[in-house]
């Protein structure tokens, strides 16, 4: 029999059940994870490139229709198929039915399970088939990238274009943008998404060991090469090498890496001997290159050969209309993580959110509502996000927010400004101390 490729994550609460798929499914060859919570589900969608979920309903804390609904909204093109012990729930599959291919009730049998796999995987196929480009007024998420804004569908209109070939790709952004996500999805969304994805981050290796890091080394090339090594250039031969904060790498590394695009092959430190590879590189950076290189910090030759297509990643703050999206991505994942429950968001808080100019982008959005996650009891509110957050805010000239709203923050920066002297504060206001404590109180 021919080996499947097939990842399959089967989510159920009872042991003995993920023991029985876990047999029937290795019988077949295909490669199996295990969860027994949404929770580990979570990480290792997170983590790894799933091709089908296999999903109990009722489990406690987070249910399995929270992973049904978190999967079509992060992972659309995810199959998943329901396994329930309970039918009356099965009148409830019509809610999600356009995302659930098909549902087996307790207990089953073999045969019944191999259909049903056979035919979530065949639907899945063809409707990988029938999608041409990607609709982000459809899909709210493209790999882990998320968001309903043009900037971002120019950016999954552009994956689209490369994903399938192996073109050199640059990618561009402020940090904490989603450069890696970007290339990951370039990556997993193609058709060399089995072969290796390597990330390396340019500027987090020391630049005497980058060379060797990415290249390899031969024993006794330096001190403390006591054996032969592979780079991460033949570890991500037959795939995609990522190198992050490219205009970190010295001269020499870069030199190399010309060569490596030219030649299609690497030399190891301590070597003559070259080894072919056959890699794409994706290579990105938050650096201007074009200044570097009036600098002559950085190869004007390396940086044509890196810019075939070029990708520009939109700050967060020139697509606030995804961060609604994003907000809802981080309770969840962080809500189930250190909850074990679905949180919610108040619109007071969701605002302070949108208003914000996020100099930080995705990651510091992403820290902030792990935080609040973890200071709130079962809805997020602005109380729950750091000082600078709520202090910080601004309204534009066409947002129309309450009153109490633009009082409150008035009060609080008057209250900094006089080092929190109410008797002062309150002649600043032309307001008494009475009123004034109250409003404090509120």
């Amino acid at each position: 029999m021919q080996l499947r490729k097939e990842n399959i994550l089967v989510v159920d609460d009872d042991v003995n059940i993920l023991e029985l798929l876990q047999r029937h499914l290795q019988s077949w060859n295909y490669h199996v994870f295990k969860a027994i919570s949404v929770k580990e589900a979570v990480t290792i969608l997170r983590d790894t490139k799933i091709d089908l979920l296999i999903t109990d309903l009722k489990m406690p804390e987070v249910d399995g229709f929270e992973l049904i609904k978190f999967v079509s909204e992060h992972y659309p093109k995810l199959p998943k198929l329901v396994v329930t012990g309970y039918p009356s729930v099965q009148g409830s599959l019509a809610a999600i039915k356009s995302g659930v291919v098909d549902y087996l009730t307790k207990p089953f049998t073999k045969d019944e399970l191999k259909s049903a796999l056979d035919k979530s995987l065949i639907t899945s196929e063809e409707k990988l088939q029938r999608i041409d480009t990607p609709s982000i007024a459809q899909n709210k998420a493209y790999g882990e990238i998320i968001g309903n804004s043009e900037k971002i569908n120019e950016v999954i209109q552009l994956i689209e274009r490369v994903k399938d070939n192996k073109a050199t790709v640059f990618i561009k952004g402020e940090s904490g943008t989603g450069k890696e996500l970007v290339a990951r999805a370039i990556h997993y969304q193609g058709k060399f998404s089995r072969a290796p994805f390597i990330a390396v981050n340019c500027g987090g290796i020391p630049e005497n060991l980058l060379e060797a890091e990415l290249f390899g080394y031969l024993k006794g090339a330096f001190t403390g090469a006591e054996t032969n090594r592979e780079g991460f250039f033949q570890a991500a031969n037959g795939g995609t090498i990522f190198l992050d904060e490219i205009g970190n790498a010295s001269l020499t590394v870069q030199s190399r890496l010309l060569r490596v695009l030219q030649e299609k092959e690497v030399v190891r430190v301590g070597s003559t001997k070259a080894e072919k590879v056959d890699v794409r590189i994706i290579a990105a950076t938050n650096s201007d290159l074009r200044e570097m290189i009036q600098k002559q910090t950085f190869r004007e030759d390396l940086f044509y050969r890196l810019t075939v297509v070029e990708i520009n990643v939109a700050p967060l703050r020139e697509r606030k209309d995804d961060i609604t999206l994003l907000v809802d991505k981080f309770i969840f994942k962080y809500g189930v993580e250190y909850k074990d429950r679905f949180l919610k968001i108040t619109p007071e808080a969701l605002g302070v959110l949108s208003r914000y100019n996020w100099p930080g982008n995705i990651r510091e959005l992403e820290n902030i509502i792990q935080r609040a996650v973890i200071m709130c009891d079962k809805v997020i509110d602005v109380e729950h996000f750091p000082d600078h957050l709520k202090h910080e805010i601004t309204f534009s000239t066409d947002e129309l927010v309450p009153l109490r709203v633009v009082e409150k923050q008035y009060i609080e920066k008057v209250l900094r400004a006089t080092g929190n002297n109410k008797t002062k504060a309150a002649e600043i206001l032309q307001i008494d101390r009475k009123t004034i404590r109250q409003k404090i109180s509120e």
